[in-house]
């Protein structure tokens, strides 16, 4: 390794750094606000060397890791989601009674795994940078451990996750049987071009492994199982992590290894997505229309979300994959601000969960009431808000790569999520007897609430003025 491959990983020997760091700090001190602060320090390093290394151009170091305009825009993505994550934990750590400073290392750890994700160029990186991620959120769901159901939802994802791992790892090994190498660029070549007879079947047979091990992370149907158990057993603050950091790193990975293969209709791994993506956005919204929670509503919107966004995966291309960029930053303001609500009005062990105790919210604390209502507006996809530009660039790319199907069932699911984005919608404004004694705001904090207003701001701005971040996004993958 030279110094300009060196100084290229720069963003990853930070990241990676900073949890010893801060272990060695709690050798000294252990102060919850120390700890959060140095945590946002070590991961705006990350983002100023990550900015350094992008004006270089690509690298590739060793034939693990690339860092390139790709990796430096999903990175930063992944950056940004953990900074508003710390900061809406804050006040919601604050009032749990145990060894808070723990809690800001295991998040490092987890960003650190997924922004390998979303650098690997080889499968030793992809699986260590997985492993590394899904071994933090197992303790981070847990994280209150003295919670039973944190520790329900914990376990649950233990078991689920072993099991994509155990698929990752099979589909590694057929991959490396039929192509004698771990490397995506030879994967990619030999997917698009199956060579005939049995390494032709070996490959492709490798391949669907590894989109069943993938689909379990992304909680696509039918491998979705888990999320609406974990997303309601979760601290609330980690939920908005795991729907998020966690899913843009498997993402990227997702694009990289597959972009290359080229999915035309047709093709065997074509017709699997598509089933995938298909049945995701059915099951993800006819699921959420009969749920009473509200974390269990943004689970099942999540999987439809997820669904939406496999769109723009298999129509392919550049304009394909700027709008899974785009759509994936919009779904990350969008999800971090309407967990970063559900915090504010949450601390452990008593979370505010069901759509009941969001009655009246908007009469009692109006700004809450906006911010949450904006939140679930860009969701279903209105007008002036990000998450309508992110559906509109999917379509649009569907559309132009003849994805027909896709396209419809695209416009369906989200005008039936019309319906439960609504009902919750209704209780805010709901003047109702409860709204005279609303849910106290425990955690209500400067930090939290800077968050959530700044989150609102740039869900406008992209809602409004969508055509710089698209610019960046298709340079960044010309």
């Amino acid at each position: 390794m030279n110094a300009s491959q060196l100084a290229a990983l720069s963003p990853l020997i930070i990241l990676g750094f900073a949890p010893v760091v801060l272990l060695a700090v709690l050798i000294f001190v252990r102060s919850h606000a120390v700890t959060a602060v140095l945590a946002i320090i070590a991961l705006a390093g990350t983002g100023v060397a990550l900015a350094r290394v992008y004006a270089c151009g690509p690298c590739r170091i060793t034939p693990l890791i690339v860092f390139d305009s790709f990796a430096a825009a999903y990175i930063g993505l992944i950056l940004g989601a953990a900074v508003v994550v710390i900061l809406i934990s804050y006040a919601y750590m604050q009032r749990f009674r145990g060894n808070r400073e723990e809690y800001y290392i295991l998040l490092l750890l987890a960003t650190f795994g997924a922004s390998v994700l979303a650098s690997s160029a080889h499968f030793a990186s992809f699986f260590l940078g997985y492993e590394i991620l899904s071994v933090s959120l197992y303790s981070l769901i847990a994280y209150p451990h003295a919670i039973q159901r944190n520790i329900e939802a914990a376990m649950k994802y233990l078991i689920l996750a072993a099991a994509s791992s155990a698929f990752l790892l099979l589909g590694m090994a057929v991959c490396y049987a039929g192509a004698r190498s771990l490397d995506f660029g030879r994967i990619g070549e030999l997917l698009r071009h199956l060579p005939p007879g049995l390494p032709g079947v070996v490959m492709l047979t490798g391949a669907a492994l590894l989109v069943v091990g993938l689909s379990f992370k992304l909680a696509l149907v039918p491998f979705h199982w888990w999320t609406p158990d974990v997303y309601q057993g979760a601290p609330a603050p980690v939920t908005g992590f795991v729907a998020t950091v966690s899913k843009g790193g498997i993402v990227a990975l997702l694009v990289r290894l597959f972009a290359p293969v080229g999915l035309h209709p047709g093709g065997p791994l074509y017709l699997m997505f598509l089933v995938i993506a298909a049945a995701s956005m059915i099951v993800g919204n006819l699921m959420a229309l009969f749920q009473d929670n509200v974390k269990r509503i943004l689970a099942y919107s999540s999987i439809a979300h997820l669904g939406y966004l496999m769109v723009a995966v298999l129509a392919g291309g550049r304009l394909a994959y700027t709008a899974v960029a785009f759509y994936l930053m919009a779904y990350f303001v969008t999800i971090l601000g309407a967990f970063g609500v559900v915090t504010l009005l949450s601390e452990p062990g008593n979370e505010a969960e069901h759509i009941s105790d969001y009655q009246g919210l908007f009469w009692s604390r109006p700004w809450l009431g906006a911010v949450f209502t904006a939140m679930l507006l860009s969701l279903a996809g209105i007008p002036l808000t990000a998450g309508f530009f992110g559906k509109i660039f999917v379509l649009t790319a569907g559309v132009g790569a003849t994805r027909w199907t896709l396209a419809l069932i695209l416009v369906i699911g989200s005008t039936i999520g019309l319906f439960y984005y609504l009902r919750i919608i209704a209780a805010l404004f709901a003047k109702t007897p409860s709204a005279a004694a609303p849910r106290p705001a425990p955690s209500l904090s400067v930090l939290g609430g800077g968050a959530v207003v700044l989150l609102t701001l740039v869900l406008f701005w992209l809602g409004i003025y969508p055509t710089r971040m698209a610019e960046i996004f298709w340079a960044a993958f010309g």
